[in-house]
């Protein structure tokens, strides 16, 4: 059953909507019931209806949801994906207008920095590559051409970056690619520069549905006004305070700004909880009060108080990580709570060390969400490029990776020259290394080598249309000798055996697709997956910050760290987003369900020095009622020492009854 709120969200289907829907309302739900209204009612056929989500992730859950909701063909030609996947299949269709070709690649972080670097002075140190990379990101971002954003630029670092902006632009025009915030950039664009484009696409997409809207940047905003039109039949779900990501381009006033785009805009709040209980939530609303609100939310729950949160304050880092591995040793051993009902969050990745050692010491499983994601392994990495240049022959960068993945006598030497020749014939790396002109400048072991680097890619383009998706992969890293090298380097047999099930891997994410469809197809989506797409944690205790928390939720959540400078950090104060690191707090104690620990440190070492620290200034602002503090209490303090004890000596007894 849908509560009042929901109801009406769904059943709203005449112009502009906003839900704003508070952590664990259900706002997934309101999504898949609208869907199936819109579809049941006849208001809309699948085929006409959008969703747009932020991950790949939220948006599988979505689709899986949808599909058990809607029987039979119903759905069929449903559009459920994320912004940047809408912006690759707007270009898909659209390449002329954007200047490209078909078959064109997605340059992912690494094929970016390493462009930036290259149009950089030799010898330009990392942090410098990065922030010139991050300013055109932020540029992008902002929906600003090259043109545009020279003409704002308002300080010489500005306009460097414009002008690199724009030199890094023509070199992706000359590879045939387009990079992550292209993908946005360019069909905004588009959209508001073509009425007869603009009017195919608000044919194909007649109503717009925008999960996690608080997270939109300017480029992402423009998209969905674009396509909306000045009716507006969309609806927009999100939650003005759970908005974390300003640091990557979000733009929470871009709720605000659509109130104003949209006069006719219905604002409906979604506040009863579905996951926490109801003192979690009194102390989620004290914290969130004190930033300002133009809709302020308070969620409640029919679920019951639960126990008091209890706030820790420990000597150290590596004495708070040893208290919160002996209660998550003791909750799962006496309460016998899951391992993957236990979280704990922090501010930075750094903290998660003296995590982990003392979770090492007591053997208690754990994942560290963010370590080597699977995209980022070698092997996966190689593969992909080799799928891009079959796609793509004009894509150096992917050329490079592949023609020496594995090595085949091609050395650096061999590939300056084959630059050199290739840019005074003015052609890409991979059309210049098919050139018998060319290759006849070559030394005769590296001429080699390319020639038969060149019959593999032939011979996987001819089989590629008659190919399953899957199978192709599979045939990639056999004829190009990757899966002959990955054994050679392999130490062991359980060594190899684990990358090779890295790449099977990879071929079974393609199971499935259709037959024939191009390996530029492939490597595209593949590309569109960000790092925690395949971050399960299985039956483990979960350790991540808490950007990374956000839309989960577990049992039982411990977050570390809650000192000034650490939470809120100290960057952020300096940089005035303090609102934003409350609500980062925010989201952290709304993942709790059931039970919620916050801890601090009095001391820690920096340069070699015993620094005193501060609590954070958001244990405060919690209302003082829901806490129990240490020392607070001593007669539950003394109980829950009994109850630990008790747990231990019964393990001891186990252990040695073993």
């Amino acid at each position: 059953m849908l509560n009042p709120q929901q109801r009406a969200a769904v059943l709203h289907d005449e112009g502009p909507l906003l839900v704003l829907a508070g952590a664990g309302s259900g706002k997934t739900r309101v999504i898949v019931e609208k869907i199936a209204h819109l579809i049941g009612s006849g208001r809309y056929p699948a085929r006409r209806i959008a969703a747009i989500t932020f991950t790949n992730k939220s948006a599988k859950e979505m689709r899986e949801r949808v599909a058990r909701r809607i029987r039979g063909d119903a759905g069929e030609g449903l559009t459920i994906c994320t912004f940047h996947a809408l912006g690759l299949k707007f270009l898909q269709i659209e390449h002329e207008a954007a200047g490209l070709k078909r078959g064109f690649s997605i340059f992912d972080a690494d094929d970016t920095a390493a462009q930036v670097k290259d149009l950089l002075p030799p010898g330009t140190k990392p942090d410098a590559v990065e922030d010139a990379r991050n300013l055109i990101s932020r540029a992008k971002n902002a929906g600003l051409s090259p043109e545009q954003a020279l003409a704002l630029a308002r300080s010489p670092r500005e306009m460097e970056a414009a002008r690199l902006y724009a030199r890094y632009q023509a070199r992706l025009a000359a590879f045939n690619a387009v990079d992550f915030d292209d993908l946005i950039r360019l069909p905004v664009q588009i959209l508001e520069q073509s009425p007869e484009i603009t009017a195919a696409w608000r044919e194909r997409i007649g109503y717009l549905l925008v999960d996690e809207c608080q997270d939109t940047n300017d480029a992402q905003y423009r998209l969905l006004k674009a396509i909306a039109g000045p009716r507006g039949n969309f609806t927009c779900v999100g939650d003005d305070d759970q908005s974390i990501y300003a640091w990557r381009g979000a733009n929470p006033d871009n709720l605000l700004q659509m109130e104003k785009d949209y006069p006719q805009l219905k604002v409906i709040k979604l506040e009863q909880n579905y996951r926490c209980s109801n003192r979690v939530l009194r102390a989620a609303n004290a914290l969130i009060a004190h930033n300002p609100h133009v809709h302020l939310k308070k969620l409640w729950s029919d679920r019951p108080d639960g126990e008091r949160i209890r706030v820790w304050e420990c000597r150290d880092a590596e004495h708070e990580a040893e208290r919160v591995a002996a209660e998550i040793s003791f909750l799962h051993e006496a309460r016998q709570v899951p391992w993957s009902g236990l979280c704990i969050l922090f501010r930075s990745n750094h903290q998660s060390r003296p995590l982990e050692k003392a979770l090492q010491l007591l053997r208690v499983p754990y994942h560290l969400t963010g370590g080597t994601a699977f995209l980022e392994r070698q092997e996966v990495k190689d593969t992909l490029a080799w799928l891009r240049v079959i796609a793509n022959p004009d894509d150096d960068a992917a050329f490079l990776r592949a023609v020496q993945s594995p090595k085949r006598e091609v050395g650096a030497t061999s590939l300056a020259r084959l630059a050199e020749l290739a840019a005074s014939k003015h052609l890409p790396l991979s059309r210049a290394a098919q050139s018998m002109g060319v290759l006849q400048q070559l030394p005769p072991r590296a001429a080699n080598g390319l020639s038969a680097f060149n019959d593999i890619i032939a011979d996987l383009r001819d089989h590629a249309p008659r190919l399953s998706a899957a199978d192709l992969v599979r045939r990639l890293v056999e004829k190009s000798g990757l899966l002959a090298e990955l054994r050679a380097q392999s130490r062991d047999e359980a060594a190899f055996q684990r990358r090779q099930a890295n790449l099977d891997e990879l071929a079974d994410w393609f199971e499935g697709g259709p037959r024939g469809a191009s390996a530029g197809d492939l490597a595209a989506q593949l590309a569109l997956l960000s790092r925690n797409d395949k971050d399960e944690g299985g039956n483990q205790v979960r350790l991540m910050s808490l950007h990374a928390a956000k839309g989960l939720e577990f049992d039982y959540v411990f977050i570390v760290g809650c000192e000034e400078g650490t939470l809120p950090h100290e960057a952020a104060l300096e940089e005035g987003s303090l609102e934003e690191e409350r609500r980062l707090m925010y989201v952290g104690i709304t993942r709790a369900k059931t039970q919620l620990w916050l801890s601090y440190s009095r001391q820690a070492r920096r340069f070699r020095e015993q620094v005193r620290l501060q609590p954070s200034r958001f244990l405060d602002e919690l209302p003082a009622e829901e806490l129990q503090r240490d020392g607070a209490d001593p007669v539950a303090d003394a109980a829950r020492k009994r109850e630990r004890a008790s747990a231990g000596f019964a393990a001891i007894q186990a252990l040695l009854g073993d």
